[in-house]
């Protein structure tokens, strides 16, 4: 088997770990557009509450008032750290995609360079036989002069 043959299985599999890649990278740049649409929803609802003038009658009310902007900036605030999270994610996804991109690319160049090295040695085969056919029909023909003169 020749050897550019040999490295079809593993240009294959490259195929697929880029093709994986790629689908990962895929749903977790989907996940980081949901989180951010998120944070970008909780942060409007905070400011929205925030700038609203409710009348608060009561101590009490004012209490509950600022504990609900209290817990409405820790969600944001949860938000804004799995936004980040998923940027992270989503940077080791493509630089996975990246390696992944360049392992491909390397295989398919390396089989490039064996099927350019089969097709030198098939065109030298090929020249040789045909140096060898003509150097036959010469000397048939060589061999023919010859008995021709003999006779």
């Amino acid at each position: 088997m020749k050897q550019s043959r040999r490295i079809d299985p593993l240009l294959d599999r490259a195929q697929e770990t880029q093709d994986a890649a790629a689908r990962l990278l895929a749903e977790r740049q989907r996940v980081l557009a949901q989180h951010e649409a998120q944070l970008h929803e909780l942060r409007r609802y905070a400011d929205e509450y925030g700038q609203s003038q409710l009348a608060a009658t009561s101590p009490a009310q004012l209490a509950n008032r600022r504990a609900f902007l209290d817990r409405l900036q820790s969600a944001v605030d949860q938000q804004s750290r799995n936004v980040d999270n998923s940027r992270e994610t989503v940077e080791i996804e493509r630089g996975r995609l990246l390696l992944a991109s360049r392992d491909k690319q390397v295989l398919e160049q390396l089989a490039a360079s064996y099927r350019a090295q089969e097709r030198q040695v098939d065109e030298r085969r090929s020249q040789r036989e045909l140096d060898d056919l003509g150097a036959r029909r010469v000397r048939i023909a060589q061999l023919a002069a010859a008995d021709g003169a003999d006779a």
